[in-house]
């Protein structure tokens, strides 16, 4: 069991470790497309290029070693979050420039890494500076503080963006202020961690490899050996088919006029709607999720659970035909949220599960993570083109058959005594 030299208490670290985490990912990944919508970008260029942006998450188990060999966990965090400071900085002064797309982009790309390595050097550093009691008590902090990250990202940044959009009448400029407060919080962040994180006591160099270790090689083939592993690769691939392609699109949905086939939501009701309460809403069926699978367990979950994750896409085809109110909108986008964070729960709990029956638990858990992060890459490149296509009411119609492969595939998948 690890132990701690310093007398700091995980409660000072631990939530504003995971905030740290979550920030980043929220802005890369959801943030990006908004900014992009408002700065007159098409939908076809905004899906293909941020869809690239989950890419250090489908590969970062590559690099992961690299941070095990080479100095502590708490450097890496602490230089991951100084370099996310000046990413985000950088990316702010970009929106300013003639060429501001692909320069934006390549700063979206070096902080979409950078926020992956520290992903990875948070969560090690997690395990080596808290006892095992405290890591089972923390394991709820953090996740809340992640998931309050991801709100106050695409909720109040994008809130605020509206509000000076509508009070400065310069979308770059608004968004160069909105980027900047990020900014300041990692500076802030990186200054009080610099000061907060203990060193835990094993943090020398690694043990020299020895024969008895599995390679890297060895980790995949004993992966690609389990039990049913293409029809559990395709409900990896397939379970989030739909979503994945509903995603890169809702926010630009919101924002797009009536006359076009969208919401006409202004930039601070996306971030109220989608952001703020969607995301709360997220955040409620997931905690629903994992009461409902601790209870009754997830072979019989599985099913309802998927059609909840599924099922509310309808909502988004509805609003495409009936152009409803700003209200009802809000209240059928909570409910997709809803039923997605339920949905989704079933799912993680799936792979924790399938990973634990191997030894190579936490590798196993990871090359998992990346091809999950390679379901939500893969569709993202082609939804934003199709939906130029075909506009949105028949886009809409195509994401809800898009997530029956999904289900399909769920009666083949290995389910043990445990699920």
């Amino acid at each position: 069991m690890t132990t701690q030299k310093s007398a700091t208490h995980p409660w000072w670290y631990v939530p504003t470790l995971y905030f740290a985490e979550g920030l980043p990912y929220i802005i890369v990944n959801a943030v990006s497309v908004i900014l992009y919508k408002r700065m007159g970008v098409d939908n076809a260029a905004i899906a293909f290029w941020t869809s690239w942006l989950y890419l250090p998450w489908v590969i970062k188990m590559f690099w992961g070693p690299l941070v095990d060999m080479y100095s502590t966990k708490r450097r890496w965090v602490l230089w991951t979050q100084f370099t996310m400071a000046a990413c985000l900085a950088a990316l702010a002064f970009s929106l300013h420039l003639p060429g501001y797309f692909f320069i934006s982009m390549a700063a979206f790309t070096v902080g979409a890494f950078i926020s992956a390595t520290h992903d990875i050097a948070t969560d090690g550093y997690y395990m080596l500076a808290l006892s095992e009691e405290d890591q089972a008590f923390f394991v709820g902090i953090r996740a809340t503080c992640y998931r309050l990250a991801m709100i106050f990202g695409s909720g109040f940044l994008v809130y605020l963006a509206g509000r000076l959009e509508t009070s400065t009448g310069s979308i770059p400029r608004s968004w160069m202020v909105v980027l900047a407060v990020p900014a300041g919080i990692f500076a802030v962040l990186f200054v009080y961690h610099k000061f907060v994180l203990p060193e835990p006591e094993d943090t020398g160099p690694r043990p020299a490899r020895t024969a008895e270790d599995p390679s890297f090689w060895e980790v995949i083939r004993c992966y690609l050996d389990q039990d049913k592993i293409v029809p559990t690769l395709a409900f990896i691939l397939l379970y989030r088919l739909g979503e994945a392609m509903l995603v890169k699109l809702a926010s630009p949905f919101l924002l797009d006029g009536r006359e076009v086939g969208g919401m006409g939501l202004t930039t601070a009701q996306v971030g109220l709607v989608y952001g703020t309460v969607g995301l709360s809403c997220l955040v409620a069926g997931g905690i629903l999720g994992g009461w409902l699978l601790s209870r009754y367990g997830l072979k019989r979950c599985i099913w309802p659970m998927a059609v909840l994750l599924n099922a509310p896409d309808l909502f988004y085809v509805y609003m495409a035909y009936a152009q409803p109110p700003v209200a009802m909108a809000g209240a059928l986008v909570a409910l997709e949220q809803f039923g997605y964070g339920v949905g989704f729960t079933a799912f993680t709990v799936y792979l924790m599960q399938r990973a634990g029956e191997s030894k190579y638990k936490t590798s196993h858990f990871a090359i998992s993570t990346g091809v999950m992060a390679l379901g939500m890459m893969l569709p993202g490149f082609v939804s934003g083109k199709l939906q130029m296509m075909v506009g949105y009411k028949l886009f809409f119609v195509i994401v809800c058959l898009a997530t029956l492969p999904g289900m399909l595939v769920i009666p083949f998948i290995p389910k043990n005594h445990r699920a």
